[in-house]
């Protein structure tokens, strides 16, 4: 007979309030506001319609739209490309090195991201770090701003963003099995190939995951855009908040949530599918290990003498 555990249902109810009231809910709100129309005194009307996804149809909204897949997708390129070889490192170092290497990617985490944001402009402006070191190089003879512009957007999420690609991917490098890439090796793999074929497919999920914790709020994040980006920037993360904020137009600025929303799920799925498949993958290796495991030189002998006598027989 089981026993009943009042402390972790209670635990488990309480979780599922929280989410059902502070998640569900506003979504479910969210999703019915996108069928209604705009009020004239109120934020919306209760009359049905269709209208507010037709309007996302809009070239303004399909521009903007693109430029924000462009820098997101940039954006989560570059932190995979800088933060794989780093999560790499840090799971491959000594034991006592690694909490000093993994306390470098979360020490950002101590300041708000908003001081880090206005921190970059220092950088970024006419006389910051960047133009002054250029200066001395002799790359340019004038002060140079990397302000109001897609590049200066695009270092600002790359920098935020960045450690949140680097912890799912140390994370699922850490519980690499280190012998699939030693019988890799010495079945004749090089160093490229058994990266290429054992780790870099066994690591999947934590490169969708670090893709997803990138990509997605690249999408949805207004203030570096509106820091670093000035009114030549408009995302739709942007859009989004100046349909709520500035417009009042809450049925085109839910219908845009909704967009995101399904990018989201669509990426769930995809990360699921890949662990998934990684697991397969796994389960597919641990059946083949047991298999020629289970040929032991007994049995080898077993069947060399077996052999031995049905060749003595038939000569």
């Amino acid at each position: 007979m089981t026993q009943r555990r009042p402390f972790r249902t209670a635990s488990i109810a309480v979780v599922w309030l929280w989410l059902g009231l502070f998640a569900l809910l506003p979504n479910l709100g969210l999703l019915l506001v996108t069928f209604l129309e705009r009020g004239e005194s109120d934020f919306v009307r209760l009359v049905f319609t269709w209208d507010n996804y037709a309007r996302l149809a809009d070239p303004v909204f399909i521009r903007i739209l693109g430029e924000s897949l462009w820098l997101a997708a940039a954006s989560t390129l570059v932190c995979l490309l800088i933060g794989y070889p780093f999560a790499y490192a840090v799971a491959t170092a000594r034991r006592g090195l690694r909490p000093w290497l993994l306390l470098l990617v979360v020490i950002p985490f101590w300041t708000n991201s908003l001081i880090r944001t206005y921190a970059l402009i220092i950088i970024l402006k006419s006389q910051g770090l960047a133009s002054n070191v250029l200066m001395a190089l002799g790359l340019v003879r004038e002060p140079v701003s990397f302000m109001y512009g897609e590049f200066a957007v695009f270092t600002g999420l790359t920098y935020t963003l960045l450690p949140f690609m680097i912890l799912p991917l140390y994370a699922s490098i850490e519980k690499l099995d280190k012998r699939l890439l030693d019988a890799a090796k010495d079945l004749g793999a090089s160093s490229l190939r058994a990266f290429w074929h054992v780790t870099l497919p066994l690591t999947l999920p934590g490169i969708v995951a670090g893709c997803m914790l990138v990509f997605l709020p690249s999408l949805g994040c207004f203030y570096i855009p509106e820091i670093l980006g000035g009114a030549k920037s408009m995302l739709i993360g942007n859009f989004i908040k100046n349909q709520f904020l500035v417009a009042r137009d809450w049925p085109l600025g839910a219908a845009a949530s909704t967009i995101l929303t399904v990018l989201l799920v669509l990426m769930i799925i995809g990360y699921w599918l890949s662990s998934r498949r990684v697991a397969l993958r796994e389960r597919k290796g641990a059946d083949t290990g047991a298999a020629t495991a289970g040929r032991t030189p007994d049995t080898a002998h077993g069947d060399g003498e077996d052999m031995t006598h049905g060749a003595r027989g038939r000569a």
